[in-house]
């Protein structure tokens, strides 16, 4: 599906921008919505929305058949493009140019980074207290807190620029009905030498270990990001670290002495250094390889794809004990005109009858705990039931990932220089970024 977040390089450079004070009723024609519901007869109005779905993708099914019966049941009509993930790089000069919509969605590191960290998205703490129709219960017990709780704050120090409808996590997906995986690993390994003994025990099968898209730095990266934090290292904070010397401490050489091993083990799908998404996707779906690290939304991508035998496994990297968050949802622009009816939609589409598509059409995970997760996805929602989340890549945006991450990063995973001339280089590379910044 390649949507947002993960689905296509991503953590986007960003423009800066003057901070804008947020608050709704300053900005907007029509006042923001407070404790009541939507639903409760027809108020009318309308707003504008673009969408990171194209059409045909189920998740754009989804909303649209909500937009149909909101239309419906509140006389509010939704002007919606489904723009599709360039929504993302619209939207800024959509927004300096004054023609942005009222309304639009995508991953939450998409939006910060586009909107709220520059003050550009609107504060939607009012949609928290509103009923969701039908429902009888106010978004803020719907939606557990800890999903805020994790994202970034904006200028204002607030957390609440997006509402989500779909939830996910990255992590190492395999057939535990494969009988050379379930040969290899009798149970999910404890520790990092325990995981590589089930890459050896592959290998010996002439199965390799790792299915990997080459040319993408954001789902190899998770690797070295799980590994870091396994290692008691906050990535962000590592990352920010204007001195480099965060990347002197010895956790940070063990993680990347760790990935060093996948990459010299041949245990990754020979010629993956040459492919793109989704070639080795597309190999592990077929069996040739063991596992795959990626999103959550991997098994919609691949469900047309797998055996009628597979069944799905997931774990996190061994030592890994804190999974990642990342939500899609929805935003108000810095000028949208409309709040009052698109917030009134917010809390519509979170109905648990409406978001249950996003499970039962869409085969993805929903922030609601009481939707349950489609079959293929089970572990995974167990995986998100963790009391606390952090953010993947703990949060890390901005030009750093494009100017000093990327290329040092596919370099290593490529094979083309050791573990400790990647660290070498990644320091070395960000104090000349930090410096440029200044």
């Amino acid at each position: 599906m390649g949507s947002s977040t993960g689905r296509s390089p991503r953590l986007l450079a960003i423009a800066t921008a003057a901070v804008l004070a947020v608050g709704v009723s300053a900005c907007s024609s029509s006042k923001s919505s407070t404790s009541s519901g939507s639903g409760s007869g027809k108020s009318g109005g309308s707003f504008s929305y673009w969408s990171m779905w194209r059409q045909d993708e189920p998740q754009a099914k989804v909303i649209q058949a909500a937009i149909t019966q909101f239309t419906a049941d509140t006389g509010i009509k939704v002007n919606v493009e489904w723009t599709g993930r360039d929504v993302a790089k619209k939207i800024g000069p959509a927004m300096a140019a004054g023609k942005a919509p009222d309304m639009w969605d995508e991953g939450a590191d998409v939006i910060y980074g586009a909107a709220a960290q520059n003050g550009n998205a609107k504060d939607l703490s009012a949609v928290l207290g509103m009923t969701i129709p039908t429902d009888n219960e106010k978004v803020s017990d719907a939606i557990p807190s800890k999903y805020f709780d994790s994202l970034p704050k904006d200028p204002d120090g607030g957390q609440h620029w997006v509402i989500p409808y779909e939830a996910s996590t990255a992590g190492v997906f395999y057939d535990s009905a494969d009988p050379t995986v379930s040969a290899a690993m009798t149970s999910q390994p404890a520790t990092w030498d325990d995981f590589i003994k089930v890459c050896d025990a592959l290998k010996a099968k002439s199965e390799p270990c790792l299915a990997s898209e080459g040319e993408d730095p954001w789902t190899n990266g998770l690797w070295f990001d799980y590994l870091v934090s396994a290692g008691g290292v906050n990535f962000n904070d590592l990352a920010t670290d204007k001195t480099g010397a965060s990347w002197d401490n010895p956790a940070v050489l063990k993680a990347a002495q760790q990935v060093e091993q996948l990459v010299k083990g041949g245990y990754i799908i020979p010629t993956y250094t040459a492919t793109k998404y989704p070639a080795q996707q597309t190999n592990w779906a077929g069996g040739k390889a063991g596992f795959l690290m990626n999103g959550n939304w991997v098994t919609a991508e691949v469900a047309k794809q797998i055996p009628a035998t597979w069944k799905y496994g997931f774990m996190l990297p061994p030592g890994a004990t804190q999974p990642d968050s990342m939500v899609f949802g929805f935003a108000l622009t810095k000028n949208a005109k409309n709040v009052s009816q698109a917030e009134q939609f917010m809390a519509y589409f979170l109905q648990k009858k409406t978001l249950s598509g996003i499970s039962t059409v869409a085969g993805n995970l929903t922030p609601r705990t009481d939707i349950p997760a489609p079959a293929e996805l089970a572990d995974v929602q167990k995986t998100l039931n963790a009391p606390k989340l952090r953010l993947t890549f703990d949060g890390v945006a901005g030009d750093w990932t494009t100017k000093v991450w990327n290329q040092n990063y596919l370099d290593f995973w490529h094979g083309k220089i050791d573990a400790a001339t990647f660290v070498a280089k990644m320091k070395s590379a960000q104090v000349s970024f930090w410096k440029s910044q200044s």
